[in-house]
C-alpha cells in the first residue's frame, strides 16, 4: 500500500520536465502521452491495491465484525440510558437526595458545636477552677503556687491575640484574673514593707525572712521575690526598697556626711530571723575623699548586702535591683564627688588618675556582684566621665572664658572724655586694664593703624591666651579650647550692637570706634590660624579655622560705616532744606535763611570731621568723607540750578553763599587731600578732590558762572570746559534762561548751545 502514499510528479511522466515556463507551453502530443501514462499508472495502482486487500482478507473481516459489535453495543447502552432518563424523568429523586444531603450537613454542623461548645466549656470550667484556686493559695499565703498560676493563665487570657474572637465568658474571665492579679500585686507590696523598713532612730535597715500577713504566719522573703518574678512585678515590688537605699544609705554615702562604716548583722528576733544593716557616722566627714576609696569601699558592702540578703544571691533579681537604683547612684556619684574633683589646672589632670583607676575597680566589683550588666557599655557611667576627665575640665574652662568675655563686653565703656583722651571702662581699677597707648593698633595685612575700643583689645588678648593653651593642650582639650576662642569672638557680634543700639542711630564716636573694632576683628582673625598653626597638635591642625568668621565683623564694619554715613547725609539733607531752594536770596530773610542752612551743614560737617578724623582709618575717612561732601555739593548745585529766575543781586548773594561753603570747608578738603599725599595709601594711584568729589568742580564752576556774561558762558559749553565740569545741556540753557532776559543775544547763545550738542552728538 505504499504507492498509494506516495505522490506523483507529473514532470516524471513528460518528455520535457520544464512545465513551468510561460513561454513553452504543453502541446497536444505531450498532454496525450500525459494522459495515457497516467492511465497505465492508475491501473497499476489498482491492481496493487486488490492484491493488497485479498492478501489481508481475514483482518479485513475481523476488523469489520469489531465494528458490529461496537454499535450494536451502543446502540444498547443508548436505549438503557433513555430507560433511565425516562425514569428519573417521571419520579425526581434528585430533589430528595439532595433534602438528604442538606439535612445530614445540618447535623453535623450542629454535632461540631455543640462538641466545640463542650470543649469551651470545659476550658471555660478549667480556667475557672483555677481562678479559685489562686484566689484560694492567695487567702491561705501560698504566694508562690499562686504566682505561677497566674503566669499560667495570663498566657490564656491577657496576652491571647484573638480577642475579638473570643466569648464575652473570656472578657468575664480576664476581669476576674485581673481582681487576682490586683490582689497578689497588694498582698507582695504589703510583705516587701514589712520585709525591709528603715528604722530612723538607730539609723538602720532591717531586713525581715519570716512575714505574717493576713492572718497567715511564715510567709518567706524568698518566696516573696520568687512570686513577684512569676507575676512580673519585680521592678515594681523593689522600688520602694530601691528608693529606700538611695535615701537613707546611698545619698549619705556618697556626699561624705556620715557613713564611713557599715555593720552586716545576722540575728534572731522575736518576729523571726533579720538582717540588719547598720550606718554608723563618721568622724570626720572629710576623711579619704580625695581619690574615694572609702566612699567606693562603704557602697561595695552596701550593695553585697543586698545581694546576699535581699537577692539572696540570684543574678537575675540582683540585675533588676541595679537598674532601679544604679542610675540615680552613678548620678550622685558624679555630682557630688567627681565633678568636684574635676582639675581646675590643666596641670593636676594626672592626679585624677587615681580616681580613675578607683572608679573602673568600683564597677568591675559592682559587675561582678551583677548590680549591673557586665555586657552593657551603658551601664560604666562613671568610668566614661572619669576617662573624659579632660572633656570636662576643658567644658568648665570653657564656661569661665566664655563668662569672662561676656563680662568684659557687657562692662566696655566706649565714652571718650572732651580733653580727647581714651577713658578707661567701669573696671579700670583693673590690671588688665588698656592704656591709650595700646589702643591705637597696626592692622596686619594693610599699613594702616586706627584705635579700637577697649572691649576688642582685651577680648583679642584673651583669644590669643587661649589660643596659647590650645597649643599645649591635648586634642580633645584643645578642641574644646578652639571652640571657647570661637564662641569668645562671636559675643562681640551678639553683644556689642545691641548694648550700643542707640549709639549707632546717632552720629557719635562710639560707633565708629564699633566699625574699627570689626576691621580689626576681621583682619586679626584672618591671621590666627597662620599664627598658631606650626604650634597646635597635629589631630588640630586642619580642624582649627578662623577664616570664615572674619567675612562676618568685615560685613558689620561696613553696616556700621554705611549706617553713619546715612545718619549723616540725611542730617545735612534736612539742614539743606532750610535753605527753601536758595530762592529769593536777594532778600535779606531769605539771604539769612540760607546762610543758616550752610551753617548748619558747616557745623554738622566739622562735628563728624572731629570724630572721623581721629577715628576711622585713613582709608575709611577719605571714602567716607568723600561720600558726604559729594552730596552736600551735588545738592546746593542741583537746588541753585533749579531755580528759573534769578536777579542780579541774587547772584552775588549766591555767589557768596558758595564762597562761604567753600572758605569753612576748606581744611576738611585739605584732611581728605592729604591722605593720598602723605604716603599711606601708597598702594592706590593719587587721586585729586575732583576725582573724589566730581559735584566740588561743578559747584565751584557754578559760583563762576554767577557772575560771568552770556558770551563767556556760551563759549565755555562750546569748548566743552562745562561739560568737563559735570554741566549738561539742559541746565546751562535752564540757568541762562533764569539769568539772562529774554534778547536776540540770549537766543542766539541759546542756539549755538543747541548746535553744539547736535554737532557734538552727529561726532559721537
Amino acid at each position: 500500500m505504499d504507492v498509494l502514499f506516495n505522490s506523483i510528479d507529473v514532470r516524471d511522466l513528460l518528455s520535457s520536465p520544464n512545465i513551468d515556463d510561460v513561454n513553452s507551453p504543453l502541446s497536444a502530443p505531450d498532454l496525450r502521452l500525459l494522459i495515457h501514462r497516467l492511465q497505465i499508472r492508475s491501473v497499476d495502482i489498482k491492481s496493487k491495491v486488490r492484491q493488497y486487500i485479498l492478501s489481508h482478507h481475514s483482518d479485513f473481516s475481523t476488523l469489520f465484525s469489531q465494528c458490529s459489535d461496537v454499535v450494536s453495543r451502543s446502540e444498547n447502552l443508548s436505549s438503557q440510558v433513555s430507560n433511565l432518563i425516562q425514569l428519573i424523568w417521571d419520579h425526581p429523586v434528585e430533589a430528595q437526595t439532595k433534602a438528604v444531603i442538606d439535612e445530614i450537613l445540618i447535623k453535623n454542623r450542629e454535632l461540631k458545636e455543640k462538641r466545640e461548645l463542650l470543649g469551651l466549656l470545659d476550658v471555660i470550667l478549667e480556667l475557672s477552677d483555677r481562678l479559685s484556686f489562686v484566689k484560694e493559695e492567695i487567702k491561705v499565703g501560698r504566694v508562690e503556687q499562686a504566682a505561677e498560676a497566674l503566669r499560667e493563665l495570663k498566657a490564656v487570657l491577657v496576652t491571647s491575640n484573638d480577642e475579638e474572637k473570643q466569648p464575652l465568658v473570656y472578657a468575664l474571665l480576664k476581669d476576674e484574673w485581673t481582681e487576682c492579679f490586683e490582689e497578689m500585686q497588694e498582698m507582695l507590696l504589703q510583705c516587701m514593707d514589712k520585709a525591709v523598713w528603715f528604722e530612723q532612730e538607730n539609723n538602720t535597715v532591717h531586713l525581715k525572712y519570716q512575714l505574717g500577713i493576713r492572718g497567715v504566719d511564715g510567709i518567706e522573703l524568698h518566696t516573696i521575690l520568687k512570686a513577684m518574678n512569676a507575676v512580673g512585678i519585680m521592678d515594681y515590688g523593689l522600688a520602694k526598697v530601691a528608693d529606700l537605699m538611695i535615701k537613707h544609705v546611698i545619698t549619705p554615702v556618697v556626699s561624705f556626711r556620715s557613713i564611713i562604716v557599715v555593720e552586716w548583722i545576722n540575728q534572731e528576733s522575736g518576729n523571726g530571723v533579720e538582717a540588719n544593716l547598720k550606718i554608723l557616722p563618721s568622724a570626720d566627714p572629710n576623711v579619704d575623699s580625695i581619690d574615694g576609696g572609702s566612699m567606693y569601699s562603704v557602697l561595695v558592702d552596701v550593695v553585697k548586702f543586698i545581694s546576699k540578703s535581699l537577692c539572696f544571691e540570684n543574678s537575675t533579681w540582683m540585675l533588676c535591683f541595679g537598674k532601679l537604683t544604679w542610675p540615680r547612684m552613678s548620678d550622685l556619684i558624679v555630682a557630688n564627688f567627681l565633678s568636684k574633683n574635676v582639675p581646675d589646672d590643666a596641670s593636676k589632670l594626672t592626679d585624677f588618675q587615681k580616681i580613675v583607676k578607683c572608679t573602673s575597680n568600683f564597677e568591675a566589683c559592682l559587675k561582678e556582684l551583677m548590680f549591673i550588666a557586665s555586657s552593657d557599655g551603658k551601664d560604666e557611667r562613671l568610668s566614661k566621665f572619669a576617662d573624659n576627665v579632660e572633656v570636662h575640665f576643658a567644658s568648665r574652662k570653657k564656661v569661665e572664658i566664655l563668662a569672662k568675655a561676656r563680662n568684659q563686653l557687657l562692662q566696655s565703656d566706649f565714652c571718650l572724655p572732651e580733653d580727647g583722651t581714651r577713658r578707661n571702662s567701669k573696671v579700670k581699677d583693673d590690671d588688665d586694664a588698656e592704656s591709650s597707648s595700646d589702643l591705637v593698633v597696626n592692622l596686619l595685612f594693610t599699613s594702616e593703624r586706627c584705635e579700637v575700643s577697649e572691649a576688642a583689645s582685651r577680648l583679642m588678648k584673651l583669644v590669643h591666651g587661649i589660643l596659647k593653651d590650645v597649643c599645649l593642650s591635648s586634642s580633645r582639650v584643645g578642641l574644646e579650647f578652639y571652640h571657647a576662642a570661637r564662641d569668645s569672638l562671636l559675643l562681640y557680634e551678639a553683644i556689642i550692637p545691641v548694648k550700643f543700639e542707640r549709639q549707632l542711630d546717632s552720629i557719635n564716636h562710639s560707633a565708629v570706634l564699633i566699625h574699627n573694632d570689626c576691621h580689626y576683628l576681621s583682619q586679626e582673625i584672618l591671621g590666627l590660624a597662620f599664627e598658631y598653626r606650626s604650634d597646635l597638635p597635629a589631630s588640630m591642625k586642619e580642624l582649627v579655622v578662623f577664616a570664615d568668621l572674619a567675612p562676618r565683623f568685615q560685613m558689620l564694619a561696613e553696616e556700621v560705616l554705611q549706617r553713619q554715613i546715612k545718619l549723616v547725609i540725611y542730617n545735612l539733607k534736612q539742614a539743606i532744606d532750610g535753605a527753601d531752594g536758595f530762592q529769593n536770596t536777594h532778600q535779606m530773610k531769605q539771604y539769612e535763611s540760607a546762610k543758616l542752612s550752610i551753617d548748619q551743614v558747616i557745623f554738622i560737617l566739622e562735628k563728624v570731621y572731629i570724630i572721623w578724623h581721629r577715628l576711622l582709618l585713613p582709608s575709611a575717612y577719605k571714602r567716607s568723607m568723600s561720600m558726604v561732601l559729594e552730596e552736600v555739593f551735588s545738592r546746593i548745585a542741583n537746588d541753585i540750578l533749579l531755580l528759573d529766575d534769578i536777579a542780579a543781586e541774587e547772584t552775588l548773594q549766591l555767589q557768596r553763599l558758595i564762597h562761604l561753603l567753600f572758605e569753612n570747608l576748606s581744611s576738611l578738603l585739605d584732611s581728605v587731600l592729604a591722605i593720598n599725599q602723605t604716603g599711606k595709601l601708597q598702594e592706590s594711584p593719587a587721586q585729586t578732590l575732583d576725582d573724589l568729589m566730581p559735584s566740588l568742580r561743578k559747584l565751584r564752576k557754578l559760583a563762576d558762572l554767577l557772575d560771568m556774561p552770556l558770551k563767556s558762558i556760551t563759549a565755555a559749553w562750546e569748548t566743552d570746559e562745562l561739560v568737563n565740569h559735570g554741566f549738561k545741556q539742559s541746565e546751562v540753557e535752564d540757568f541762562i534762561r533764569a539769568i539772562f532776559a529774554d534778547s536776540p543775544l540770549r537766543k542766539e547763545c541759546l542756539q549755538r548751545i543747541e548746535s553744539r550738542y547736535y554737532q557734538a552728538f552727529s561726532y559721537s
